[in-house]
């Protein structure tokens, strides 16, 4: 601290404002240091990883399933891929498309009348049927 003497009134007590900065460039010189010496750099990230078989065919077609409202009182319909499934057979079916796909994607797309749970089901049936990865689409 300084004292100023300057002028005919009382001291007043001035505090020296260099030392301070000088104190916070350090530190910020030293949390930038930090930061860059931290090993983790940004996300993880999910990269397709190329197939070491060579022999099997790439997937015709994107795996969607479709929950379409037909009325009360009545459980909807189920279609993969616009063709008609039965519920009891819903699971053979898509256990028949995954038996020899590598990428186990499949994607859900319901109705707006469409009640939750039969949504729920599907998802719960393709999870059964090997599907590792369930999207869920809405109507545009």
């Amino acid at each position: 601290m300084a004292f100023s003497t300057a002028g005919s009134g009382p001291l007043r007590a001035e505090i020296n404002i260099t030392p301070m900065i000088d104190i916070l460039l350090v530190l910020i010189i030293v949390f930038m240091v930090v930061v860059s010496m931290s090993q983790q750099k940004g996300l993880d990230a999910q990269i397709p990883q190329p197939s070491t078989n060579k022999t099997q065919p790439p997937p015709e077609r994107t795996i969607v399933i479709q929950i379409a409202w037909i009325g009360d009182k009545q459980p909807p319909s189920v279609k993969i891929n616009e063709e008609n499934v039965n519920w009891d057979k819903l699971h053979e079916r898509l256990s028949a498309i995954f038996e020899k796909r590598i990428e186990r994607v499949a994607f859900v797309e319901g109705d707006g009348d469409v009640e939750f749970r039969y949504v729920a089901d599907a998802i719960s049936i393709a999870r059964g049927s090997g599907v590792k990865r369930v999207g869920l689409m809405t109507k545009s």
